[in-house]
C-alpha cells in the first residue's frame, strides 16, 4: 500500500530583494541587510519568528515551486534556502536584517561570508514566533544559531524583568552584548575542540536548577535540543506548556551543517 502524503499549507510567497549592506558582528557571525520594493508592507515579526532566505540558483535568482510538501526548482533541485530569525523588519523602507553564522561549508554560510551590495535574494515570511510572558522567570539557551532569536526575545522583555541566558559558542571572541533588561544574567560556553555541536549548551542546562514556574526557551542543533527536551520532561517533569524547544539545524545533514 502506498502511503498518502498530506499536502502542507503553502508558505508565504517569496518577495524579491537585494543586499544593501553587510557587517561583521563577530568572526563567526555576519549581519546582512536586504531591501526591496516587494518587502514594503512586510509585517514586523514576533520575537524568535522566522523567515526563509532564498539564494540564487546557478547564478540566477529563480523562485522555486511549492510541491505541497517542499520547495523545488523545475529541474528537481532543492533551492538554497535557509530559515533565519529576522532581527529587524522595517515595513516602510522594505528592509530586513538577519545574522548568519559563518560555520561549515554549507551554501548559506559560504554565501554570507562574501555577500555584497547588489546580490539578489528573496524572502518568504514571516513564520510563527514566541509569546513573551511578562515578568515570569525565563531561561533562554542555545548555540550561535539561536543568538538572533534570543536577542529578539530579550528586547521584548519588560525593563524590570530578569532572564538567564546560556549560549554555546565556537570561540571566545564570539561573545556579544546581550540586549534587553539590565537584569539579564548571561553565560557563554565555548565548545571544546572535537566535541559534538550543542554538547556545551546541554551540559550548561543540565548543570543548573530550573524553578517550577520558570519559562524555558531552547533552540540550536537538533540532537542537542532533544537531549534538553528529555531532561526537561523526563528528568524534571517541567510543565510542557512552559517550554519551547526547537531544532534549528542538524549536524551531519548536507546544507544544514553550518549551525
Amino acid at each position: 500500500m502506498t502511503a498518502t502524503i498530506r499536502a502542507r499549507r503553502p508558505p508565504p510567497p517569496f518577495r524579491r530583494a537585494q543586499v544593501i549592506a553587510t557587517s561583521a558582528r563577530t568572526t563567526r557571525l555576519r549581519r546582512v541587510t536586504v531591501q526591496g520594493p516587494e518587502l514594503v508592507g512586510l509585517e514586523p515579526a514576533d520575537p524568535a519568528a522566522s523567515i526563509r532566505l532564498l539564494l540564487p540558483h546557478h547564478g540566477d535568482l529563480v523562485i522555486p515551486e511549492w510541491t505541497g510538501n517542499e520547495f523545488l526548482h523545475t529541474d528537481g533541485a532543492r533551492p538554497h534556502l535557509r530559515t533565519l530569525t529576522p532581527l529587524r523588519i522595517d515595513p516602510e523602507r522594505g528592509e530586513v536584517d538577519v545574522d548568519i553564522v559563518l560555520h561549515g561549508s554549507g551554501p548559506m554560510a559560504t554565501w554570507a561570508a562574501s555577500a555584497s551590495a547588489g546580490d539578489a535574494v528573496a524572502i518568504s515570511g514571516t513564520g510563527r514566533g514566541y509569546t513573551v510572558d511578562g515578568h515570569a522567570p525565563l531561561l533562554l539557551a542555545g548555540d550561535e544559531s539561536a543568538l538572533p532569536a534570543i536577542a529578539t526575545i530579550l528586547e521584548r522583555r519588560p525593563a524590570d524583568a530578569s532572564a538567564r541566558v546560556l549560549v554555546e559558542i565556537g570561540h571566545p571572541d564570539a561573545e556579544l552584548p546581550l540586549p534587553g533588561p539590565s537584569r539579564v544574567a548571561g553565560s557563554w560556553h565555548v565548545l571544546p575542540a572535537g566535541s559534538a555541536p550543542g554538547s556545551a549548551m546541554v551540559d550548561a542546562v543540565l548543570a543548573i536548577s530550573i524553578a517550577p514556574d520558570e519559562r524555558v526557551w531552547v533552540a540550536g542543533e537538533a540532537a542537542s535540543v532533544q537531549r534538553v527536551r528529555r531532561h526537561l520532561f523526563e528528568n524534571l517533569s517541567h510543565p510542557r506548556a512552559q517550554c519551547t524547544v526547537r531544532g534549528y539545524w542538524k549536524h551531519g545533514r548536507a546544507g544544514d551543517d553550518e549551525g
